[in-house]
């Protein structure tokens, strides 16, 4: 399911062919399963290593890449008729620290264990009714998902035009351990200069809209 930028129903799509086309990429992980516990050795190296769960078409994973070459970064989207468009701006670059996985996020336990640093989610799917309030990416349901891919302290970054999404992710987020470190009711208001904008994002300021954005951290025993 995808919403348009007024929280409607929005359907993609579909391009013939376009997994296919994905698959084609370096960047394309075509068997995450077998790197299970083990995507350092996909990036040869021991650096930290982020997710973006439902990169979209791709702007901010890739300007993190950029930005961070000390960081790995994995951008999962479901839709790889979305992903095409990130591909598109993949082309001709050379980004070593960067990987895209096509998946549905439900699935996220079979191919990461204990292995993720920080997770993001931007503009996710608001699943307004409250009869799909479980398949907000912030449900219990998904964060214990998430309990189990963290490698040591849970790090969730968050950013939505959506206020609802936003009240019900503070209190999940809060019933389930985790400590708010940031809570920001318009984030232009006061901007970084190191925010990264998602397509989402540009289209909801340039309509005047406020952005939500928050981070939280869970503190584990590492013992």
């Amino acid at each position: 399911m995808v919403y348009n930028i007024f929280g409607g129903i929005m359907r993609l799509r579909n391009v013939k062919g376009a997994q296919d086309i994905i698959s084609q990429s370096d960047y394309y992980v075509l068997d995450p399963n077998k790197y299970k516990n083990n995507f350092k050795s996909l990036f040869k190296n021991d650096n930290k290593i982020e997710l973006e769960i439902g990169m979209g078409k791709g702007d901010f994973i890739i300007n993190k890449a950029l930005t961070n070459p000390d960081i790995n970064y994995i951008g999962l989207e479901k839709y790889p008729t979305v992903l095409l468009k990130a591909f598109k701006k993949l082309k001709d670059k050379k980004i070593d620290n960067l990987k895209i996985i096509c998946i549905d996020a439900n699935n996220i336990n079979e191919i990461f264990d204990k292995e993720i640093s920080k997770i993001y989610l931007n503009f996710s799917d608001p699943w307004p009714k409250k009869k799909h309030a479980n398949r907000r990416l912030t449900s219990p349901i998904f964060l214990d998902k998430y309990s189990n891919i963290f490698k040591y302290d849970y790090e969730i970054e968050m950013k939505t035009d959506n206020k609802n999404l936003f009240e019900y992710s503070l209190v999940s987020l809060s019933q389930n351990g985790y400590i708010l470190t940031e809570v920001n009711l318009d984030l232009y208001s006061n901007l970084n200069e190191d925010n990264i904008q998602t397509e989402y994002e540009r289209k909801f300021v340039s309509l005047g809209l406020p952005i939500y954005k928050l981070k939280v951290i869970h503190k584990i025993d590492k013992k």
